[in-house]
């Protein structure tokens, strides 16, 4: 299994747009990476792709990341789609791949149903863009246009929230339905586990997490009012559906004991210090042993 992060960063990137925090101006002065939004490439075979996620800036993440490159006049290695979310920053990249290129979008009822009900995703074609509703706790193999993609896919639910745009009046915080899901890809004994948005640890994700080879989770916020602490925001990390990283009862603590071969952050919002190499957030996920995702990681198992 090939896997390269097509995006490290939370929605907005980093530099976000109109952000000025000191995260951002280092990103722009050229003393921090800069990152796109998040999505994750998986091939079973290096040739043919899956895409974990379309974020706002697909076609950049594309262009950056030649095994994605058409390699004829028409034509793209990229077979399939999976969905986390109906966020923004998981979504909009799906516009994108509307230019007649066949692919099959995998997903939950529910977030399907999101996109069924905004006729902007209408540009898919249905004759080339199979939406295929995968229940969560269900195992499918995942398929291509034209065939197998030798890479078996489960979805499971974990703690979150439905897309803002979706909230009304009085959003539903920590519910574990289908709008917000965890994948779990195997292939041949190798497993990845795809967690970029959880607002809470359950029993049933730590032992799901336990003993894969590669871990991505959640990294948006180091610590629940960082956003508010910087004066760039109101919300905290868990009002948005996302568990704090620091803390005696954030991410970092509560994953201590996690057995997998590689622990990776990705998701991390503009304002998170561990985006910065010489941040002593960043020193300390290096000594409990975790790595933070990068634009352009690749991991082959």
């Amino acid at each position: 299994m090939r896997i390269i992060v097509l995006g490290a960063a939370a929605g907005g990137g980093f530099p976000q747009w109109n952000c000025g925090c000191p995260g951002c101006r280092r990103a722009r002065a050229g003393d921090a990476r800069p990152c796109t939004q998040s999505s994750l490439a998986v091939s079973a075979d290096g040739e043919r792709w899956v895409l974990l996620n379309a974020s706002p800036d697909l076609r950049q993440q594309i262009q950056a990341t030649p095994a994605l490159h058409p390699r004829g006049l028409r034509h793209s290695p990229i077979g399939a789609v999976v969905l986390t979310n109906a966020d923004v920053d998981h979504v909009a990249g799906l516009l994108d791949l509307r230019e007649a290129h066949a692919f099959t979008l995998y997903a939950s009822p529910d977030v399907l149903g999101v996109l069924a009900g905004n006729s902007l995703f209408g540009v898919l074609n249905p004759d080339l863009v199979s939406r295929r509703p995968l229940d969560p706790g269900a195992t499918a193999d995942l398929a291509f246009p034209d065939g197998p993609a030798g890479l078996s896919l489960e979805m499971f639910t974990v703690p979150g929230k439905v897309a803002l745009y979706l909230e009304g009046e009085a959003p539903v915080l920590d519910a574990e339905a289908g709008h917000t899901v965890g994948l779990e890809l195997r292939q041949g004994g190798r497993r990845l586990l795809y967690v970029p948005g959880c607002a809470r640890l359950t029993d049933g994700l730590l032992n799901r997490l336990h003993g894969a080879d590669v871990v991505f989770f959640d990294g948006t916020v180091w610590t629940d009012t960082e956003m508010r602490d910087a004066g760039v925001g109101s919300k905290t990390g868990r009002r948005m559906g996302h568990l704090p990283i620091g803390g005696p009862d954030g991410s970092l603590a509560g994953l201590a004991g996690l057995r997998a071969g590689r622990r990776i952050y990705i998701h991390i919002n503009n304002t998170n210090p561990i985006l910065l190499d010489d941040s002593r957030e960043r020193a300390a996920l290096a000594a409990a042993g975790w790595e933070v995702a990068a634009d352009g990681l690749e991991i082959t198992l």
